[in-house]
């Protein structure tokens, strides 16, 4: 832990443990959740002080990387475009594109007079040395293979830049949203990792790998000032101590740390913290391996899913805070989502087990602690299959090696994603037959032409369809089970204001304290 906390302070707070998690779920009153408030009502000269989870040594200031500094990268730089909450593609240092016919060719404006915080002014260039290192397989960009349709990349001029396509992608804009496509110097690759220069609202002043670091505002932002002067970011590794922290007032914010329901309401409870809700932000997951024995045959998958209601589990594990998903990936609110409801019906399911000669199996679902609700979400599953003679057995795994040996090497288990990502990335990126983030190695040949000729469509209604009938299969042939979406319940301090995140990423214009 990085944090110097206070001995006396950090023993005189709310101290977060079993039993006082145990007492908080009986009875507690309901989550506070601050307003949002106007960038105007912050005081200038603020320092906010955020605890992350500490990682590991071989972290980076490089967005590209699978190892970088999330906390960093939306306060130190931008990308061409953003995703809005709706899941629409808006401007960030491009204020517009366009494509040819068969969106093979698209052309992006950049912003007039925007500067690197060395002082380079932004051009075409640096745009193409950004993609040129994320595509590069000695960099191992996670956004490369979403990214491997892009055959050559022009500057043709200096506010212009223009990206050439081997296959058509209507939906191209929405791939350079990934926090892996913020904008980097040109030849900056070598060292961008320590020195974190972008265009964004804050400009470096340290940072150590796994460690402490501090950002202060750019003056000369393009968007304007931000509200804080600076902001101090703290490693501390584990979660009860992060709460606590806060609790102590030793930090102002939690990033990257969902509250169980029964802490969130310790943390709302206690004088000065409260809590913020981010509506959906969690999307879960329950994949059946479909390579295994157990789910190879998608009658005991559909079995499966007729067995349980979400919105049940959305009550039981999440007490409600967040949405039944009823086995659609994409989140409710975002445009393009599906608005179908699969049937609940146990008796079917144990009807089509009897058919199949799997009456009453037994299987293992796998969990762990990595975060905060995925043993709730196990339970209450179980809970509710038991209804069509289903038995699961639960197996808690270590949190430090659940996503290295369980996750994907199970034929059933729990696992989350954050929600914020492009429809089209979401399902090319882990539904797509051979996907690296396919877990749980679903292939259905109809799935992946959909996606390909939904790229290819120019017009929007019918592109719209497509991507509609993707998401029905995944639900009625799918492997991989959404039971809910969970709100994030986020720690702060109640001086914080301005509070808002989309994607798992800050406002860091509009965040501030109280003034």
């Amino acid at each position: 832990m990085n944090l110097p906390i206070d001995r006396r302070r950090f023993l005189a707070g709310a101290l977060v443990g079993a039993s006082t998690l145990a007492l908080a779920a009986c009875g507690a009153p309901p989550l506070s959740v601050p307003e949002q408030a106007a960038r105007g009502a912050a005081r200038r000269g603020a320092t906010m002080r955020i605890a992350r989870p500490a990682a590991s040594a071989a972290e980076t200031l490089d967005p590209a990387s699978s190892l970088s500094a999330y906390e960093y990268l939306g306060a130190l730089y931008n990308r061409l475009v953003r995703l809005s909450p709706a899941g629409e593609t808006v401007p960030d240092l491009a204020t517009d594109w366009s494509s040819n016919a068969s969106a093979t060719i698209w052309d992006f404006r950049l912003r007039d007079g925007v500067r690197f915080h060395d002082g380079r002014l932004l051009t075409s260039r640096d745009v193409r040395y950004t993609f040129d290192h994320i595509l590069d397989p000695d960099t191992a960009s996670p956004q490369a293979g979403p990214l491997s349709l892009v055959s050559a990349i022009d500057a043709v001029d200096a506010t212009r830049v223009r990206f050439r396509l081997g296959t058509p992608n209507a939906e191209f804009p929405s791939l350079l949203t990934a926090y892996q496509c913020y904008i980097v110097p040109e030849d900056s690759a070598p060292e961008i990792g320590r020195t974190g220069v972008g265009t964004g609202p804050f400009v470096l002043e340290s940072f150590t790998p796994a460690g402490s670091g501090v950002v202060r505002a750019n003056d000369d932002y393009f968007d304007g000032r931000a509200n804080l002067d600076r902001i101090e970011f703290f490693s501390i590794q584990d979660a009860s101590a992060r709460v606590n922290a806060l609790l102590s007032r030793q930090v102002d914010l939690l990033s990257q740390t969902n509250l169980d329901n029964p802490t969130a309401r310790v943390v709302s409870a206690a004088a000065g913290t409260t809590i913020a809700r981010v509506a959906d932000a969690q999307w879960y997951t329950i994949p059946m391996l479909a390579t295994s024995d157990e789910f190879a045959d998608p009658l005991m998958r559909q079995a499966m899913k007729l067995a349980y209601d979400p919105e049940a589990i959305l009550a039981t594990a999440l007490q409600g805070t967040g949405t039944g998903g009823w086995d659609n990936p994409v989140p409710s609110g975002v445009v393009g989502r599906l608005e179908y409801e699969r049937e609940h019906d146990p008796e079917k399911a144990r009807a089509i087990l009897r058919r199949i000669g799997r009456e009453d199996p037994v299987f293992t679902i796998h969990t762990s602690a990595y975060e905060p609700n995925l043993t709730a979400i196990a339970t209450a599953y179980a809970d509710q299959v038991a209804q069509a003679g289903i038995t699961l057995n639960i197996a808690n795994a270590s949190a430090d090696s659940y996503y290295t040996e369980i996750w994907m090497n199970r034929p059933l288990m729990v696992s989350y994603w954050f929600t914020g990502r492009p429809m089209d990335q979401l399902l090319n990126q882990i539904f797509r037959s051979g996907s690296s983030y396919n877990e749980s190695a679903w292939s259905n040949p109809r799935f992946d032409r959909l996606l390909d000729e939904a790229r290819a469509d120019t017009n929007e209604a019918s592109r719209r369809q497509k991507y509609e009938d993707a998401q029905r299969l995944v639900i009625d042939d799918g492997a991989a089970m959404t039971p809910v979406f969970g709100d994030r319940l986020v720690g702060l301090s109640d001086e914080v204001v301005g509070y808002d995140e989309h994607g798992f990423e800050f406002d860091y214009l509009g965040l501030g304290l109280k003034a």
